[in-house]
């Protein structure tokens, strides 16, 4: 006990002796002027944010080149690749199932189709162990007859027959898609007055069989764009059938200055297809937004807070998870992080000041308490169920539909100290596939019934690594403040405790995003089994435990989920499970910003970062689409208040002459077209600018979400453990 207090005082003294040098001295690339104008005169790569510029494009190769030298050179590589394939290809996984119409849909990909195939069976085939499938579309084939490079991005059907889907199809992985008609019954395209949309960051939502409402790109008005800045749509239209886009009559229009992901219409429908509501959501910021109403041939705004997010309807009433108090009435206060289902009739705005009606319903269906937080929820005709963690363990509930008394709930079955994941729901029968999965133990899928409250397990994930040799185990860290932040360590169950083990220190902290226990079979193949360890931080600005858990990050509190991380690394020293010899870290997207940070701030802690599709300048990121879509995440660095406490961490300008970091592998994707690849490309160059030894690689398809196919994510695991087993194991 008293050692590892000992351990636990030298290791923060070292931190802050470290931050408290690094805190004297200003960074060299530090603007002195932190208007945007000022920024961009310090920016000495602005040419490697032109996505396809030539000098950026010969960055690309030229570090492409070194890093694959390196990395693919390993003799590690070609094992860790083809463990990794075989994983990601193997023909025994669950095919992940959706119900289509009177049947079960799947998308699949594997060494045969590595581009995938779109294909359904019945309920009872797919119970069985071998299901017997029809291809719907064949995106190998099709990418073929028409030299693009599709990847698939989804289906939306029109229930409750769903024979006519929107396929949306991006060039490259891309989040920009373009749409086309499908008849599941002919198996092909609708070419007579099918509908078609170009590619474009679209919000679709099926009317009727002859009418779609269509957020989009509407070309110009007057000289202006209908995009925001962040280049999502504004403006709402609906589109009939046989119509163009031009032709389209407009149901609803925001403000180009609105800010989130776009304004998005939603159809809510019963199980035999009739509608129950048309909304609306008007984002104003990242999480604020107002919720409108299609009432006639009206639109009117209904009486919601800004913070929420809709599940769905039942009956006639709204479902929704609050993220703030809301105090309907005198008395009548609602807790954020509640789930919600309030009659649409007491969400009309009132016709005359006091005229505005309150029902006694029973609208709160569970309040989560302070280590709780609502995760998934789904919507059928008489039910609700939803996933809650409770200390970063799944539980799945369902809610029995009760109008004016208090709401009933019967737990659903799966494992202890798991993950559960909400898939398809069938809204007429009450069904609902879900999953449950540990760090050690592989998926299970089950298929609820809601109106008899059980379910069965149909189908259980292979083990794809010995999970034997290993360890889970749940631990908390004092971060800075005195707040306890917990974190998950899988760790071999001989594992010496005198800080050898090789540690992946995975983290996040954003956009009330949670990671609970998961199974992560490449990580298990190509890293458990060679002795590594791996934990996940459930750092402040994640979903862990509810709104207030997430909000206690935002903007001019960012620091905090630095803070947390650096105190799980410390806390993994502290218990001499790895030291920072062996201690890697992995993070991407917002993970980037935390990584990009990590490293700047506390380059003692660590020996290795793997910054994956990073933000990482975040005193441009605004400028680099679609950045402003998050400023209500990050704060808005255009604003000289709010660029003073970005400045402070922004990792692009805080790289630092004579700092010990460790050889850093940045990594982006040249489609990426929601994280610019300029942030990663940047950071790269300035490292090599400095003299900091570094790898850098930018795959040319793919996009943000990495869903290409299995051949190019095989390459990628293998790269990313390459580099780590070099830093922490060598």
């Amino acid at each position: 006990m008293r050692s590892g207090t000992k351990a636990i005082l030298s290791i923060a003294a070292i931190s802050c002796l470290a931050t408290t040098a690094l805190a004297q001295s200003r960074p060299p690339h530090m603007p002195t002027d932190l208007s945007p104008a000022g920024v961009r005169a310090a920016d000495d790569h602005l040419a490697l944010e032109e996505v396809e510029g030539a000098e950026a494009l010969a960055f690309v190769a030229s570090e492409n080149e070194k890093s694959l030298a390196t990395l693919t050179g390993d003799p590690r590589y070609e094992t860790f690749r083809q463990q990794a394939f075989d994983i990601l290809s193997a023909t025994d996984r669950t095919p992940s199932p959706t119900f289509l119409g009177d049947g079960i849909g799947n998308f699949w990909q594997d060494a045969e189709h590595p581009k995938g195939i779109w294909r359904r069976t019945t309920l009872a085939s797919y119970r069985t162990a071998t299901p017997e499938w029809e291809t719907l579309l064949d995106i190998d084939a099709l990418s073929a007859a028409e030299g693009k490079d599709w990847v698939w991005k989804g289906a939306n059907c029109l229930a409750p027959q769903e024979t006519r889907c929107l396929i949306s199809l991006s060039d490259g992985g891309k989040d920009a898609v373009v749409v086309r008609e499908f008849d599941t019954v002919a198996k092909g395209f609708v070419t007579n007055n099918g509908f078609v949309l170009p590619e474009g960051k679209h919000r679709i939502a099926w009317l009727d069989r002859g009418t779609l409402l269509v957020a989009t790109d509407f070309g110009l008005e007057d000289g202006k764009p209908t995009l925001t800045e962040s280049g999502y749509p504004f403006i709402v239209k609906g589109l009939r059938r046989g119509g163009t886009l031009a032709d389209a009559g407009e149901m609803f229009r925001g403000a180009a200055t609105d800010g989130g992901y776009g304004v998005s219409p939603a159809v809510y429908r019963d199980g035999e297809g009739n509608i129950l509501g048309v909304l609306v959501n008007r984002p104003l910021d990242t999480y604020r937004a107002e919720t409108w109403m299609l009432d006639g041939s009206n639109m009117i705004k209904l009486v919601l807070p800004e913070r929420i997010s809709i599940q769905g309807m039942i009956d006639k009433r709204l479902v929704f998870t609050l993220d703030e108090d809301w105090t309907r009435r005198e008395g009548q206060k609602r807790t954020a992080g509640s789930l919600l289902a309030v009659t649409l009739n007491t969400l009309r705005p009132p016709t005359r000041t006091g005229d505005l009606f309150i029902s006694t319903e029973a609208d709160v269906v569970f309040t989560p308490n302070a280590r709780q937080s609502i995760e998934d929820v789904a919507v059928t005709d008489e039910k609700i169920v939803a996933v809650v963690n409770d200390n970063v363990k799944g539980r799945i509930i369902a809610f029995n539909n009760n109008a004016t008394r208090p709401w009933t709930s019967t737990l659903l079955p799966a494992a202890d100290n798991a993950a559960v994941h909400l898939g398809d729901v069938a809204r007429k029968s009450g069904q609902v596939f879900y999953t449950f999965e540990g760090f050690l133990t592989p998926s299970t899928l089950a298929l609820a019934d809601l109106t008899a409250a059980t379910a069965d397990r149909i189908k259980v994930s292979p083990a794809r690594f010995d999970a034997s040799k290993h360890v889970v185990e749940q631990f908390e860290a004092t971060s800075t403040d005195g707040t306890k932040v917990p974190y998950f360590l899988v760790r071999p169950i001989a594992a010496p405790m005198d800080g050898s083990t090789p540690t992946i220190l995975f983290g996040y902290g954003g956009f009330q995003i949670a990671f609970p226990p998961a199974y992560k079979p490449e990580m298990g193949k190509l890293w458990l089994e060679n002795g590594g360890a791996f934990v996940i931080a459930n750092i402040r600005g994640g979903g862990e435990f509810g709104p207030a858990w997430h909000q206690a990050a935002l903007k001019e509190n960012r620091q905090r989920a630095f803070d947390d991380f650096a105190a799980v690394a410390r806390d993994l020293a502290a218990r001499r499970i790895t030291s920072p010899r062996r201690l890697g870290i992995y993070g991407r997207s917002n993970g980037g910003v935390l990584t990009s940070v990590s490293i700047t701030q506390h380059p003692e802690l660590y020996n290795a970062a793997v910054i994956e599709s990073p933000l990482i300048d975040m005193l441009r990121y605004p400028d680099l689409p679609a950045g402003a879509s998050w400023i209500g995440e990050y704060g808005d660095p255009r604003i000289p208040e709010e660029a003073a406490y970005i400045a402070r961490y922004s990792g692009y300008q805080n790289l630092r002459e004579g700092a010990r970091y460790p050889r850093l592998y940045i990594t982006t994707n040249t489609r990426d077209d929601r994280v610019h690849p300029g942030h990663a490309r940047k950071f790269a160059a300035r490292l090599g600018q400095m003299g900091y030894d570094h790898l850098y690689y930018e795959e040319t398809s793919g996009g943000h979400s990495n869903d290409a196919d299995p051949v190019a994510n095989a390459r990628r695991w293998a790269r990313h453990y390459v580099y780590l087993s070099q830093q922490l194991m060598d």
